[in-house]
């Protein structure tokens, strides 16, 4: 089980950090599992926003977060965290963390996401 955390109300311009941990039986099964951060926004298609590979050595962003967005692992914890500066409003939506069954993002970031949590909800006010 993926649990996100983090999630919250911020101004445009502010920072969050989100992290996602596997707890109870799944606890330490995405150890060797790419994982990644997709969102929401309401009324549209979820789409990839950071990814990073088993150990978390690659790092992968999309083009509209890159320089603001930061996704790390602690692969003690069994833990990623994605750091969010520079936040906008059209960035607001529930935010996933998935691990991957392949131990590194794969081309098109979703393909072979099979674990997901339940999301965190990230409100940008402008």
């Amino acid at each position: 089980q993926l649990a996100e955390s983090g999630g919250g109300l911020v101004q445009a311009g502010g920072s969050l950090r989100l992290s996602c941990a596997a707890s109870g039986p799944t606890s330490g099964r995405y150890s060797q599992h790419a994982m990644g951060w997709f969102r929401q926004a309401p009324g549209k298609e979820r789409e990839f926003v950071a990814g990073l590979s088993w150990s978390g050595g690659n790092t992968y962003y999309a083009d509209s977060v890159k320089g603001r967005f930061t996704t790390s692992k602690d692969i003690a914890k069994d833990t990623i965290y994605l750091q969010m500066n520079g936040l906008l409003p059209e960035e607001t939506g529930l935010y996933y963390c998935a691990a991957s069954v392949y131990s590194d993002i794969q081309p098109n970031p979703a393909y072979g996401m099979a674990y997901w949590g339940k999301g965190t909800l990230v409100t940008v006010s402008s």
